[in-house]
């Protein structure tokens, strides 16, 4: 019989470490306890479902996700959201190079001088007088920091770019050692790490990989999917609702374009949107507008035309002159309650509600166009935009929700 506690408690940890997939001692104790307590079950659970290695030691679990695909929307951010530039990569390499030559106890300036040579070693110049270059370093120490890998012990690592400030570092070798998910050695190119790190689904199958595409990126398309998956996706979709509600507490919303997996709770993202913010609140009306403008062109087709597109297709297509057209038009009428460096930098404005758009998985960039996705719809609540069904009668993404 069934235990509803041991299913809940379950639940928790399998959540725990797809939100943080180094969960350590220090920062999630009740949760890591959680995970040890159910190792065994937590580990089969991942491997069939999602084939993902679960490794459990005394003050640490991490979960290696496997990536989808070639996909550079869930990179690291800055602490204000911005996303990592190449050069923070870099030297977040570097830093990681230099880490596994360290004592376990080591001053800042010491660990720069570490770096200095690791670049020197993989001949790679680095100027870290420079003020741009000390940020960046800088970034991808606190990024350290922020994953547990580094701890400040003592002094101002805070201002240490600008001020020059001393810091005592501790060192978790342990956590140091799993961090990289994947063997880096024999690469030798970006595209190297990218093939290593986007492994296939084979071992799982169509199975495996539509799980962890509805896992990963909830906003899942059936354009997305290869005929294999596509296949066992009509076969299994209402099965897959249970299990992702048994599993993970996620609630399938089944349509005839796809599927988006949704969490009640609203903590299981790494991209809260809506949320607050300037550049989500530019991003949410920008949306409104785009959705606006795809349904009144489909509003203009002739019979013949409009039954074509009742199919279930997932993407529409809009030239990015239109986008940004009607960008400009949410700026100016919403100019007043912009922040002041949007209402300077409409550019940047715009190039930011974007990326957060692309990043939540409803707008892709093509050449000289955005792709916009059904599920943009549930954003901007609008009169019925078509009445396309799928094979088991479900409603369109493109639909407003009832």
């Amino acid at each position: 019989m069934a235990d509803p506690l041991r299913e809940a408690d379950v639940r928790r940890a399998v959540r725990a470490l797809l939100h943080t997939p180094m969960l350590h001692a220090d920062r999630h104790p009740d949760e890591l306890a959680l995970v040890r307590r159910y190792q065994g079950e937590l580990a089969s659970l991942f491997a069939d479902g999602l084939g993902y290695r679960l490794l459990v030691e005394p003050g640490l679990a991490r979960l290696y996700k496997t990536g989808l695909e070639h996909d550079g929307t869930r990179g690291l951010t800055r602490r204000d959201g911005r996303p990592f530039t190449p050069r923070r990569y870099l030297m977040l390499s570097l830093v990681l190079a230099a880490l596994t030559q360290s004592r376990r106890q080591v001053m800042v300036d010491e660990l720069v001088a570490s770096v200095r040579s690791s670049a020197v070693d993989a001949d790679i110049d680095v100027d870290l007088d420079n003020i741009h270059e000390r940020r960046a370093l800088h970034a991808a120490l606190m990024a350290l920091v922020h994953l547990g890998v580094l701890s400040e012990r003592d002094g101002d690592l805070e201002h240490w770019a600008e001020r020059h400030t001393e810091s005592l570092l501790d060192v978790h070798r342990d956590r140091l050692a799993v961090l990289v998910a994947a063997p880096l050695g024999a690469c030798e190119s970006p595209e190297d790490v990218l093939s290593v790190t986007s492994a296939p689904s084979a071992a799982g199958g169509a199975r495996v990989a539509v799980r962890r595409r509805l896992t990963e990126q909830p906003v899942m398309s059936i354009d997305d999917l290869t005929e294999e998956q596509l296949g066992w996706w009509s076969r299994n979709r209402e099965r897959e609702r249970e299990w992702f509600r048994r599993t993970t507490d996620l609630e399938l919303e089944l349509r005839a374009e796809g599927a988006v997996a949704v969490d009640p709770a609203g903590a299981l993202t790494d991209v809260t949107f809506p949320g607050s913010g300037s550049a989500k609140h530019i991003a949410l009306l920008l949306l409104a507008e785009l959705v606006d403008h795809v349904r009144s062109e489909r509003d203009t087709l002739d019979g013949t035309d409009r039954a074509d597109t009742r199919q279930a297709t997932a993407w529409v297509r809009l030239a990015e002159s239109t986008a940004r057209q009607l960008a400009d038009r949410v700026l100016r009428a919403w100019r007043p309650g912009l922040r002041k460096d949007h209402r300077d930098n409409p550019d940047d404005a715009y190039a930011q509600a974007l990326d957060v758009l692309v990043a939540v998985g409803l707008v892709r960039r093509a050449e000289g166009a955005l792709l916009l996705h059904a599920a943009a719809a549930r954003y901007a609540p609008r009169p019925e935009f078509i009445s396309s069904r799928g094979p088991s009668g479900e409603g369109s993404l493109f639909e407003e929700d009832t």
